[in-house]
């Protein structure tokens, strides 16, 4: 197991803000980090990030973006970011993308799952001929189409091909036991996201268990790490693990490097 770097956690603030590349670069080879997930460009071409990352001897793991499949809506708009979106990760070296779908209000999470396994099922086959695999992740709200066990479960039955990445901090919010999670659909796992929350009266994120949350350093509140990470190692899991962190309490570049050592430290305890 190896930590990557994700660009969100650095580039918090608002949508789009460009990160200083090298800054982010330098950050990860400052602890031991190889790999590097990509949460959208922020305006850079790819070409650009490969030169830096390429100057760091660091490897672009994946590019995760958002493509609406599962709004009817904006179904046709989607699968064109999906097709620049395969480019883009094959001009990064990227062999998976990563695609956020959360919850449509008004709409049923069952109705969004049924729509989004259609547009998955025409990504996968577009993927598979450039040698890129899709994945999703567990996503976090009351309406995300794909949250629970029994929803990847049911999502890779219908896509051959799909894969996941296992986000242990959002299946916590559907009540589900993330070290069970991850077990239970280890052999569709290709990477990996922890994060951590803390449970408050109200807020913004509200879980499919009905409690509401807000962000936490990990190791720092409700989610054990430990457990997903004993699960991960049982089942040999040698894939990139992101350190991701969502809350206020810390400058995000802190959030990262204190994260990431932590995590780094538990998975040298496995050993």
């Amino acid at each position: 197991m190896k930590i990557a770097l994700m660009s969100y956690t650095l580039a918090r603030g608002p949508w789009g803000k460009n990160p200083n590349l090298k800054e982010l670069c330098e950050l990860a080879s400052s602890l031991q980090i190889e790999g590097i997930d990509w949460v959208t460009l922020y305006g850079f071409s790819p070409e650009q990030v490969v030169q830096v990352t390429s100057d760091y001897g660091l490897k672009n793991v994946c590019y995760t973006f958002f493509a609406p499949l599962h709004n009817a809506e904006k179904r046709a708009e989607a699968m064109d970011l999906i097709k620049r979106g395969l480019d883009t990760a094959n001009v990064l070296g990227a062999d998976k993308i990563m695609l956020p779908l959360g919850g449509v209000e008004g709409q049923s999470r069952e109705y969004s799952r049924q729509l989004a396994l259609e547009g998955l099922a025409k990504a996968v086959s577009l993927g598979a001929a450039q040698g890129v695999t899709v994945t999703v992740e567990h996503f976090h709200g009351r309406l995300a189409p794909f949250i629970t066990s029994e929803d990847m479960e049911q999502a890779v039955a219908a896509v051959p091909g799909l894969r996941i990445t296992y986000d242990n901090g959002n299946v916590y919010t559907s009540g589900g036991d993330p070290a069970e999670a991850f077990t239970r659909v280890h052999k569709y796992i290709v990477h990996a996201h922890f994060k951590d929350w803390r449970v408050v009266e109200e807020g913004r994120l509200q879980g499919l268990d009905g409690r509401f949350y807000t962000g936490a350093l990990v190791g720092e509140g409700v989610v054990d790490p430990k457990p997903c990470l004993e699960a991960m190692a049982a089942a040999g899991y040698e894939g990139y693990i992101n350190m991701e962190y969502e809350g206020q309490e810390y400058d995000p570049k802190e959030a990262i490097i204190r994260g990431t050592k932590y995590l780094q430290e538990l998975i040298a305890s496995l050993t």
